[in-house]
């Protein structure tokens, strides 16, 4: 009968506290700084707790868990696969995007140059997000401001220096 992946990863945690304890104790720096419970150490507390708790082992299985039905192999082939279907489809869409640009550029080289201009110009117009009514006030508002703090800034400046030359002169 195959091992859970509970029953794993008891097994592997019981070698490696048996193996932590014939090295003899840690040095104190090093176990001051050390996690108290991994992620995987604190999901098999927890799966031992729902068997325990009279849970089925199916019930408890996380969503990143291995499937049972699959080997390893089997995965890495699937894996494979979608990633070759992935890159075929992205590949795909590229050259129909590419093909799509290339029509549009012959049919703008065959208008003369002034229309080609302007009809580039209403092209890349439609591409522009405008912004909305609060948008375009607030942008104003910011802007109006600041010429105003600036030209009071620069005003008192011009006083200031004029003040000075006068009385140097």
């Amino acid at each position: 009968m195959a091992k859970s992946r509970a029953q794993r990863k008891a097994e592997r945690r019981a070698r490696e506290a048996a193996a932590e304890a014939e090295s003899g104790a840690e040095a104190k720096a090093q176990h001051d700084t050390q996690v108290p419970k991994s992620g995987d150490v604190a999901e098999i507390e927890a799966v031992e707790a729902g068997i325990g708790a009279g849970a089925r082992e199916q019930d408890l299985e996380t969503p990143d868990a291995p499937k049972q039905g699959l080997s390893s192999k089997e995965e890495k082939r699937q894996a494979r696969q979608q990633e070759k279907q992935k890159k075929a489809d992205q590949k795909r869409k590229e050259e129909q995007q590419l093909a799509k640009r290339q029509k549009q550029a012959q049919v703008e080289r065959k208008r003369g140059g002034v229309m080609a201009f302007l009809s580039s110009c209403i092209a890349e117009l439609k591409r522009v997000q405008w912004p909305d009514r609060d948008t375009l006030i607030q942008a104003t508002a910011v802007t109006v401001v600041f010429v105003i703090v600036a030209a009071v800034y620069l005003g008192l400046l011009d006083l200031a220096f004029n003040w000075l030359v006068q009385r140097i002169i």
